[in-house]
């Protein structure tokens, strides 16, 4: 059987995107992930020339490859800075190995690590909390701290942005799994920047929105990243799942469908924003934190758990 040619040059396809019918070859298809971040990067003005972000850095394939690509693109920007930010949610064996590629990929990178850790921050670990079987999946008190301890370690390196590695495929996800919860007001709280007019959180941009999980894969693999393949021991998200699953399926029957996907999620959000109401912050009564409640989700698990 003939092999496919490459679009843009004579060398034989290794990849085609099925909702464009191109094909890639290895070095074609690394050019156009590079340019598509770069195109998402600039529509959405997530960057400026002196900005300081800290990169969330778990040691997987997606924080990988955005740390590699943002490196890339801040060679372009001399006064800007970049930090990868990695969190220790305490699973032994798990995050050991994870933060020890993170630790090798920033020493290889001349990148500066900031590690934080659920024992420092909050005095418990996920695997003491996975063995307290408090009717909540670990995965209900790791999310909510880690994005606690990621904020914390941003202020504590000075960033003035936090980048983060969710692709396409978990951008849509999310989409249907707020709507399954009844919370389509999340959908507001998402998309590629996440920037709070109040000015209390730093804003949070997502350069791989626009990737899809398979095309984050390649490009890791083709640029030989060392990366942690396993998935988390406490990892039970059974209806994220079931809503992979099914997109993947619809996706391969129907090509582009998550970019339709979307595109849909992005009107939602305009016609939603117009409506949506911005909460009033207060100080956590406990950490100081914003939050429209008198303690902040962390802590008030933090208190559930201690009670």
């Amino acid at each position: 059987m003939e092999k496919a040619q490459c679009r843009y040059c004579p060398a034989d396809a290794i990849y085609t995107r099925g909702h464009e019918g191109a094909s890639f070859c290895s070095k074609c298809f690394r050019k156009a992930v590079e340019e598509r971040v770069r195109r998402t990067v600039t529509e959405n003005d997530m960057l400026k020339f002196n900005d300081h972000i800290a990169v969330a850095v778990s040691g997987g394939k997606d924080s990988l490859t955005l740390l590699n690509l943002l490196v890339k693109m801040e060679n372009r920007f001399p006064r800007s800075k970049i930090t990868a930010v990695s969190v220790d949610e305490g699973i032994r064996g798990y995050r050991d190995e994870a933060l020890d590629i993170a630790r090798k990929a920033c020493e290889k990178l001349c990148v500066e690590q900031f590690v934080v850790s659920y024992h420092d921050l909050f005095g418990i670990t996920t695997d003491e909390i996975a063995g307290m079987h408090l009717g909540q999946t670990p995965c209900s008190h790791c999310g909510v701290f880690r994005r606690k301890a990621i904020n914390r370690a941003a202020q504590m390196v000075g960033a003035t942005k936090i980048a983060t590695a969710h692709n396409l495929d978990d951008e849509v996800q999310t989409v249907l799994l707020n709507m399954l919860h009844g919370d389509p007001w999340r959908i507001v709280r998402s998309g590629p920047v996440l920037h709070d007019p109040r000015g209390k959180f730093l804003t949070r941009i997502k350069p791989l929105c626009d990737i899809p999980e398979k095309e984050v894969v390649l490009y890791a693999y083709l640029n030989g990243f060392d990366f942690q393949s396993i998935t988390c021991p406490h990892g039970n998200a059974a209806l994220r799942n079931d809503i992979r699953n099914f997109l993947n399926q619809l996706d391969q029957k129907h090509p582009g469908s998550k970019f339709t996907l979307q595109r849909t999620a992005e009107r939602l959000r305009e016609l939603l924003s117009q409506t949506a109401p911005v909460a009033e912050l207060n100080e956590c009564a406990k950490c100081g934190d914003p939050t429209p409640h008198q303690l902040c989700e962390a802590c008030m698990m933090l208190d559930a758990i201690a009670a």
